[in-house]
């Protein structure tokens, strides 16, 4: 019912997924209200860039934030992990370019925040309550959000790749769905796509360590396989979580993606955040506040 935030800091270390590079970062509790904010040392500047769509430089394989020339790449599993479990307030410390990639998926920033312990503070909790359907089209993509009374979040794929074809999944989201349905879901990609992401300096830190490697004669090629039947579509899902955090607050809605990715669903909620409308900001109580908040 309330806002809540990390009981203690806690440092997460790995290397970043498209640099390559040592990738190293700091979440610390905030106040009430404070909101995600990213807080970046870089060119011997210090700013801070929150959480928001309107900070989005970069959505080409991940989400990026920046401001002022200064930018952290790849920030979307961590936004997954603190909305999948209900953190709404920290400041996240980036030492270095780039969020790190972990194991692929958002578990260990769950396990993260888990482990440094969740406090629950005593403002309200403020939701962003979707009241018109909302849906945006680009060729056989789709991603639209519905009114729901309570945050739903489905995904639909379709690839030609035989260890992936037709999958789709749907959850309710609470921290337990979470853990239990999407955190472990890694990021993946295929083997003849490497080589060119690299020429571009992108999957500089890329292998079976941190995502789902699909080989072209159509198998899994991590030895231990895969952690979900459909771990694909579920760690799609994982991305829009994240992506959809970008609104600022805690959605409450019914999110439906059809192939879609990073750049439509960050303009889903740019277009969301346009129309007034559509959507108000509620407390739990179902009180509407101004959309100044």
């Amino acid at each position: 019912m309330n806002q809540k935030t990390l009981k203690q800091s806690c440092e997460i270390r790995g290397k970043g997924l498209h640099s390559g590079k040592e990738a190293h970062i700091t979440l610390l509790p905030a106040p009430a209200n404070h909101g995600i904010v990213f807080r970046l040392s870089q060119q011997g500047r210090q700013l801070d860039i929150p959480a928001s769509a309107d900070c989005v430089t970069r959505t080409m394989l991940s989400t990026n934030l920046g401001r002022d020339g200064l930018e952290v790449r790849t920030v979307e599993h961590l936004m997954s992990a603190l909305t999948g479990m209900e953190i709404d307030n920290a400041m996240v410390v980036v030492d270095g370019c780039e969020v790190p990639v972990m194991d692929g998926s958002a578990e260990p920033f769950a396990r993260h925040i888990q482990q440094a312990g969740i406090k629950t503070q005593s403002a309200p909790r403020r939701y962003l309550r979707v009241l018109e359907p909302l849906e945006l089209i680009e060729n056989d993509k789709k991603a639209g959000l519905y009114p729901s009374a309570t945050p739903v979040y489905s995904f639909h794929i379709d690839f030609t790749h035989p260890a992936i074809q037709i999958q789709s999944h749907s959850i309710a989201l609470t921290p337990k769905t979470f853990m239990d349905q999407v955190a472990r879901a890694r990021t993946f990609g295929f083997e003849e796509d490497l080589h060119n992401l690299q020429n571009q300096g992108l999957a500089l830190g890329a292998g079976l360590d941190n995502a789902v490697a699909l080989g072209r004669d159509g198998t899994v090629l991590n030895q231990d396989g895969l952690r979900y039947p459909d771990e694909f579509v579920r760690h799609k899902l994982l991305d829009a979580i994240g992506d959809l955090a970008l609104g600022g607050m805690a959605l409450l809605a019914e999110y439906r993606g059809v192939k879609s990715g990073h750049a439509l669903n960050l303009k889903l909620i740019q277009t969301l955040a346009a129309q007034p409308e559509k959507w108000e900001i509620v407390t739990p109580m179902g009180f509407p506040q101004s959309q100044a908040g």
